[in-house]
């Protein structure tokens, strides 16, 4: 039952292609599970937030209260960047020469313009986040961005971890060719202008050394318990939102294997906007008849996935009511 599923667990995620509704349907699990007395946060990372759009009130950066037992958060991917960017810079000009700042900021700039950058940004902010459930919040909830970038941001972790692992251990073979160094030479050697990472003439070697490892093992921690989180079938869940058609079946049917593939745990799916049976007329008869075959195939495709049908609603979803009615549909009256 998906709200069995959802109850038990500390983070929940919602995904599946652009368009299909998983900002309502996060939403309504926002409020049905505030409603039954978990504290919960709803966040968006999808760069087009519609959050705001679907409560009727301004959601930003800041957490903000949406209801009893429940808040909402937009991050903005672009800010994140800005704020890890001059983070780096800050950590970055306590490691080097001073002579070599104005090249630090040369290139962590342009380090913003890599490839990722947007991704980094965003899942250093969601592992905080997540840190924080069980504690500050009983269960939160992530209204993700489409399948792509949802893959591409689960998979971060790992590769990241990688990279801050390769940095500890050039750092360490760096120390040990500087204490080489220190010995031949009769004692420390002072830090040379040109380098990137020699010391002033005021910082001990060992300080600057100590301080990069901290950076680093600090980052490694918090993004291995992002990865464990994510992997861990007690704590997280991952919902599926598609609707009754080719592409969202197709989308779906990928995102599922990906993610079966990296070991994240799929919860249950959502076949959101299906045409209530009671709807008449020659046009909608017309599409119920499209529609039914594609039941079909998601029935065949994803038998051994928990399944809800939400209905096509009349109208736009806008508000709490509206929100709490679809919540009431979707995991039930319990």
């Amino acid at each position: 039952m998906l709200l069995t599923a959802l109850l038990e667990r500390r983070l929940a995620f919602v995904g599946g292609k652009g368009g299909v509704g998983k900002t309502t349907i996060a939403a309504a699990f926002g409020v049905a599970a505030a409603e039954r007395g978990r504290r919960c946060l709803l966040v968006s990372t999808d760069p087009a937030h519609s959050l705001a759009d679907v409560f009727g009130k301004a959601i930003g950066s800041d957490e903000t209260l949406l209801a009893e037992r429940l808040w909402g958060l937009e991050i903005d991917p672009q800010g994140e960047v800005d704020q890890h960017i001059a983070s780096v810079k800050r950590q970055m000009k306590t490691l080097v020469h001073p002579k070599m700042y104005d090249a630090v900021e040369q290139q962590i700039e342009l380090a913003r313009l890599a490839p990722g950058t947007l991704e980094a940004a965003l899942l250093e902010r969601m592992a905080d986040l997540m840190a924080e459930a069980g504690h500050r919040f009983d269960l939160i909830i992530f209204d993700t961005a489409p399948t792509g970038h949802t893959l591409r941001l689960l998979s971060l972790p790992e590769i990241m971890t990688a990279w801050a692992e390769g940095l500890l251990k050039h750092q360490e073979k760096s120390s040990k060719l500087s204490s080489m160094l220190r010995r031949f030479g009769g004692g420390r050697t002072r830090g040379d202008e040109l380098s990137l990472v020699d010391a002033p003439a005021d910082y001990a070697e060992d300080s600057r050394a100590a301080k990069l490892n901290a950076i680093l093992v600090a980052r490694q921690r918090k993004l291995r318990i992002a990865r464990d989180l994510l992997l861990d079938p007690a704590a997280t869940a991952f919902f599926l939102v598609l609707n009754p058609d080719k592409l969202s079946i197709l989308e779906s049917e990928k995102a599922l294997a990906s993610l079966s593939h990296v070991h994240v745990p799929v919860a249950g799916l959502i076949v959101n906007r299906v045409l209530p049976d009671e709807s008449g007329g020659a046009f909608l008869d017309a599409r119920r008849r499209q529609e039914a075959p594609y039941l079909q195939e998601i029935e065949r495709k994803f038998k051994d996935l928990p399944r809800t049908m939400l209905p096509l609603w009349p109208d736009d979803v806008h508000g709490l009511t509206a929100i709490g009615r679809i919540g009431a549909a979707l995991v039930g009256k319990s």
